[in-house]
């Protein structure tokens, strides 16, 4: 029988085949990390529900159990401020519980310019209601409607590699996964 060796120093890991800024920690958000134990990547899973111990695998006041340390759960009342901690070509991955919460923190990833993915979780709908938004704002800013439409083409919603259908959680996350391990961005 072999034994599978967790890798336990950095020496030893593989390099990370990508950075995701995960924000939401519901359903999909749930399902996305525990997938996520077994890809080599680092996370940073932005929880701002942190009243709400339900959407966490363990209380909010400790990062879920058996999370390695290369997935940081993060718990904060200000998700839009974590954007600007975000590395330079990080993913983003966009799920909260509400549209409401969900634009601000597109705006500032789509403000920031140097991200490799950003896909949010919603319909075809809701994307047309957030470029008809951002795209408003930025025009009225005066930026160019060239540059708008080319800031807002790289907003990917809905996520997951077409073909995979469902909505279920877990099925929505696989879909997500496999878009960020194929790295259609």
């Amino acid at each position: 029988m072999t034994a599978l060796i967790p890798h336990d120093t950095d020496e030893d890991r593989p390099a990370p085949r990508f950075h995701l800024e995960l924000h939401g920690a519901g359903p999909v958000g749930r399902a996305i990390v525990r997938l996520l134990v077994d890809v080599d990547c680092t996370v940073r899973w932005i929880d701002a529900r942190c009243d709400n111990t339900e959407l966490s695998f363990n209380a909010p006041e400790s990062a879920p159990p058996g999370l390695p340390v290369r997935i940081q759960h993060l718990l904060t009342d200000d998700a839009v401020a974590e954007v600007a901690k975000a590395p330079p070509g990080a993913c983003h991955l966009v799920l909260t519980h509400r549209h409401a919460v969900d634009l601000p923190i597109v705006q500032a990833i789509l403000a920031r310019g140097d991200f490799a993915f950003l896909g949010m979780l919603g319909s075809q709908t809701k994307r047309a209601r957030f470029i008809e938004q951002i795209g408003g704002q930025l025009r009225g800013l005066g930026t160019h409607d060239a540059a708008v439409q080319a800031t807002l083409e790289r907003l990917v919603c809905p996520i997951g590699l077409p073909g995979i259908v469902g909505k279920a959680p877990a099925v929505i996350a696989i879909a997500a996964v496999a878009q960020l391990l194929q790295g259609r961005r």
